[in-house]
């Protein structure tokens, strides 16, 4: 059972303008027969469907969309399934969401990981593969788009839930995968605490653990004789502005499930000079991919990684923890002399921060600081 897993797909800028001329294979051209010689194939959709008329949501970060063209070019692809727990799912609200899940629905397109509410949302996806069952788990971290008991969005991650997701799989299907969207923006190593998180899913019984959302590619480790993937970076994710190049960089994973578990990796180039992904070769990312593993597997080393990262962009958390902070301010703040600085954009911020498992990681780590 051959399964592929892609990362983030969202069409904009060049990319969305030759989709709505219908012109996939420019787009998608080299990656086509890749997707389609595995026997199911997966990537993230990245971004709501909208059809027009629909208001985007207060939040923190930009709000992305796309026409049905989007899910259009996926299955033209060959790809079978989309994961939506991501961050941006809910970027235009229930009804980009529900536009997004009629669309995949039309075009023939599996979805998991997103719904109509949390009880949808939190649904493993199980598929029967040459005879063997697979099950797939989705979720994301806590940001903007998760999903409730009343709106629709994401399934967040929850360690209790995917625990008992995983043991329930763990009986059903033959093979475990779990695909996370989370991390660090534009950091090519995952956390500790994210290490810790899916090295506990692999106990609890996946086969496989395979994470995106950094917008870069990250290293990957051998956990129990099971893979975990920290990061694949961007599939086709179009930008307007010039990027350093670790946005363009990324690889698929071929995952093969069988008495033992091996995998291919697919390293391309995505949307840099022209608007489409160019299959490099195999071991186009090799010393790279080498570096990151090192660090992975030895912790003290992928702690030091971490405590440098936080140690930059500090002056955005200190906005958090600099407002009034002694008694006289406060006493002349709640006579009203001085505005309050709970401001909508705070208020975003301040759930961002403590909400999101990344950025409370950080937060943290600059209170313990302070």
């Amino acid at each position: 059972m051959k399964i592929l897993v892609s990362g983030d797909f969202c069409p904009q800028h060049r990319v969305a303008k030759l989709f709505e001329e219908g012109d996939f294979s420019s787009v998608l051209g080299e990656v086509k027969p890749i997707v389609e010689s595995a026997d199911y194939a997966i990537v993230n959709f990245e971004c709501p469907v909208t059809l027009g008329g629909e208001q985007p949501i207060e939040k923190m970060g930009p709000n992305l969309h796309c026409s049905e063209k989007g899910v259009e070019a996926i299955r033209w692809a060959g790809f079978d399934c989309v994961t939506l727990a991501n961050n941006h799912l809910r970027d235009f609200g229930t009804d980009g969401v529900s536009n997004t899940l009629k669309s995949c629905k039309k075009h023939g397109l599996k979805t998991v990981g997103g719904g109509m509410n949390i009880a949808e949302a939190s649904l493993t996806l199980y598929e029967v593969i040459h005879g063997k069952t697979l099950a797939i788990i989705n979720c994301c971290e806590h940001e903007f788009s998760i999903a409730t008991e009343n709106t629709a969005g994401s399934n967040p991650l929850n360690l209790v839930q995917h625990y008992y997701a995983i043991q329930e799989a763990r009986q059903k299907a033959d093979h475990v995968l779990v695909i996370i969207h989370g991390g660090h923006e534009h950091y090519q190593l995952p956390s500790i605490r994210m290490q810790e998180t899916y090295r506990f899913f692999i106990d609890a019984g996946a086969d496989a653990v395979v994470n995106h959302h950094q917008h870069c590619f990250s290293g990957y480790e051998i956990y129990k004789g099971k893979p975990i993937f920290y990061g694949l970076g961007n599939f086709c994710f179009d930008k307007a502005k010039k990027m350093a190049n670790r946005w363009y960089e990324g690889y698929m994973v071929t995952i093969d499930f069988g008495l033992t578990i091996d995998f291919i990796l697919h390293p391309y180039l995505q949307c840099h000079d022209k608007p489409y992904v160019q299959i490099l070769t195999e071991n186009a990312y090799a010393k790279s991919m080498e570096k990151l593993n090192n660090v992975i597997i030895h912790q003290e080393l992928l702690h030091k990684c971490q405590d440098e990262y936080y140690l930059q962009g500090a002056e955005r958390y200190k906005q958090l923890l600099e407002p009034f902070n002694n008694r006289f301010l406060l006493a002349l703040q709640r006579r009203k002399l001085l505005p309050s600085f709970i401001t909508k954009r705070r208020k975003l911020m301040a759930l961002d921060f403590i909400e999101c498992e990344s950025h409370r990681d950080r937060l943290i780590f600059h209170l313990n600081r302070t």
